[in-house]
């Protein structure tokens, strides 16, 4: 059973590049194992929000407390981000990629790296670089790196970005099995009539603050 404390919460989240503000003091709480679905126009602040979950970037003013602390360090093995741009290392195979991933995470049972691939349906024994995989591919193997560590919070910034109709459905499929599992998500997408029919809730974005969210009808 999911714990009644929250997740991620967010206090008077602000964050200014230069003279350009990001983050308007966001402040908003996200239980676990649930999925969240950001959406909005770019520019909106939905990227910036992940980052600052992911300790990528560090917020002007206001708070993160994700698993109940703000020390990101102590909790950066229970989260997982995948970024927008794949972040791989093209002159590696897929399972080579994995496996260097693991090490840093002090992962040594490699079997963990050919499983996490099956489950984006990757073939573990292709040898083929990455910089020869299709985009799509390559977006399936960024969602295998953030799920390698097996983390409870998954912050996910366009999955589903030119990956084919079949692969994304696999994906979601993939993902709605996580939440249910008890993980707790964040995904922002552009595309997210692919998660109308799994997603929690849809928490839209606009000029660096949250400005509605909406529950899934629990009879859908």
């Amino acid at each position: 059973m999911p714990s009644s404390s929250p997740a991620v919460v967010l206090e008077n989240l602000t964050k200014q590049f230069g003279r350009f503000t990001a983050l308007r003091g966001v402040t908003a709480e996200f239980a676990p194992g649930r999925m969240y679905v950001i959406v909005g126009d770019n520019g909106a602040g939905k990227t910036t929000l992940l980052r600052a979950l992911a300790g990528l970037v560090r917020p002007t003013r206001g708070r993160i407390l994700i698993l109940g602390t703000s020390d990101v360090r102590a909790i950066c093995s229970q989260v997982g981000y995948m970024a927008h741009a794949s972040l791989l290392y093209d002159e590696l195979s897929g399972m080579e990629n994995l496996r260097y991933f693991a090490r840093l995470y002090d992962l040594a049972d490699t079997s963990r790296c050919a499983d996490t691939m099956s489950s984006v349906n990757l073939d573990s024994q292709l040898n083929r670089p990455v910089g020869q995989y299709s985009q799509g591919m390559r977006q399936r193997l960024s969602l295998a790196r953030a799920l390698l560590n097996n983390p409870q919070i998954l912050l996910l910034d366009e999955p589903f970005s030119n990956v084919d109709a079949n692969s994304a459905t696999q994906m979601v499929g993939l993902l709605a099995g996580l939440r249910d599992q008890g993980k707790t998500m964040l995904i922002v997408t552009h595309q997210s009539s692919l998660l109308e029919g799994v997603a929690d809730e849809f928490v839209q974005m606009q000029n660096g603050q949250i400005v509605n969210r909406s529950q899934r009808d629990a009879n859908q």
